[in-house]
């Protein structure tokens, strides 16, 4: 099959199983709230996000489209959204480090009003080498975890140029993209890259935010004995009290046969972890940059290295242990997987979309902060999946609305 057919088939394939961006998709036609809108996106160009851009783009929007990650590109869906959809995305699998800021300047260039983005780095061009730009810009979405980390930091030192709404942190976003998302991408990566058994192995997880809940509970499932490490003293409770050992990173990588970082910041393995790992240990990470494992340490401690199989270097330290990264350390999801399940993104970029939609109709009193998503879309989006899948649930009586609103009702 050419790479164009089967990136329509793709895309089609997603379109099918995406249920709630169906229906958003027809009320932003019927609104007509993006029409004429233009719109830079940097988000992993797979078949969910062209199904996004899509969406965006039947609504009425100029859109554009590049990669957020070097690795993460599916050259076949970028095939099909260029040549057979029209729609102008700047990507592909592999890009070096030039190319990838190059695609994220050609996004830029079509001046847009609203901005999409996946860890940031659009909206970081926007307030350095694109400032000319930054009096067009209605606002912009953030993703990820990495990228709203960035945004907070640049919120409190009082530079952020305009509105940014945090759509990693919606309910239907975090507790289903992050927990069951990542929990179920990260092995698909683990185990396209490797084949190896995870049952009865020491897999340890850094971080034990959601995406870490998700990946510790899925490893937990393939029979791993997990181990956890934090630096929130909260969270290693939560995750003693979900059933996981809980330990430093200096202790946990001497156990070690599976180590995946994610955690949204660096250096979570480096030189110390590497002087006492285990020999054998298969190193991954989930989080936004590939700078979760310290790459620069593991290159200073090696006397080689060598690609192994597809997605997988070894690397043999000068003591003689070896060590196996995955996908160069980049998102093993999407560098070796296919990132999150269909219906999961289905819910994830129907928040994007309407958070879009949300900054065309109210950017004019919108104030240069971050902001949570409106419960009311988060809201709506569980509404129409329920009803996708056949749910339908109670609701309050008019009795219960006025006991729960009323101080003075008693027992």
């Amino acid at each position: 099959m050419d790479i164009l057919k089967r990136g329509i088939l793709r895309l089609e394939w997603a379109r099918e199983h995406m249920d709630v961006m169906k229906a958003v998709r027809k009320e932003l036609k019927d609104y007509g709230v993006l029409e004429g809108v233009r719109m830079s996106m940097a988000l992993h160009v797979e078949a969910k996000t062209g199904i996004l851009a899509l969406t965006l783009a039947e609504a009425g929007a100029k859109v554009r489209l590049a990669s957020c990650n070097p690795l993460s590109t599916d050259d076949s869906v970028a095939a099909a959204l260029n040549e057979e959809y029209g729609l102008e995305t700047f990507a592909k699998k592999g890009e070096s480090n030039e190319e990838y800021y190059e695609n994220l300047k050609h996004v830029l260039d079509l001046r847009p009003q609203i901005v999409i983005d996946d860890g940031s780095d659009l909206i970081f061009l926007l307030h350095t080498g694109r400032k000319e730009l930054l009096s067009g810009i209605w606002g912009a979405n953030e993703e990820t975890t990495t990228g709203v980390i960035r945004l907070r930091a640049l919120e409190k030192d009082g530079e952020l140029k305009f509105p940014v709404i945090d759509v990693n942190d919606a309910y239907m976003k975090h507790l289903f993209d992050n927990r069951y998302g990542t929990g179920q991408s990260t092995f698909d990566g683990i185990f396209t890259a490797t084949n190896l058994l995870i049952a009865g192995k020491s897999f340890v997880v850094g971080g034990y935010g959601w995406c870490g809940r998700g990946i510790a509970m899925r490893a937990k499932g393939l029979g791993a004995d997990v181990i956890v490490t934090e630096v929130d003293p909260i969270k290693a409770i939560e995750a003693r009290m979900d059933g996981f050992r809980v330990m430093p990173m200096i202790e946990a990588a001497k156990q070690a046969d599976f180590i995946v970082s994610v955690t949204g910041c660096k250096d979570i393995v480096r030189k110390e972890h590497f002087e006492v790992i285990k020999d054998g240990a298969v190193l991954a990470n989930s989080g936004h940059f590939d700078n979760e494992i310290s790459k620069k340490d593991l290159e200073e401690m090696s006397v080689e290295k060598r690609r192994v199989r597809d997605f997988v270097d070894e690397y043999t330290l000068r003591n003689g242990k070896k060590l196996y990264l995955l996908g160069e350390g980049r998102l093993i999801n999407l560098a070796a997987g296919q990132g999150h399940p269909v219906e999961i993104m289905d819910m994830s970029f129907a928040i994007q979309a309407l958070s879009a939609a949300h900054i065309a109709k109210n950017h004019e009193k919108m104030e240069k902060k971050v902001y949570q998503v409106p419960y009311e879309i988060d809201e709506k989006v569980a509404g129409i999946k329920l009803r996708s899948i056949g749910i339908h649930i109670d609701r309050l009586t008019p009795e219960q609305i006025k006991y729960v609103n009323d101080w003075r009702e008693g027992t």
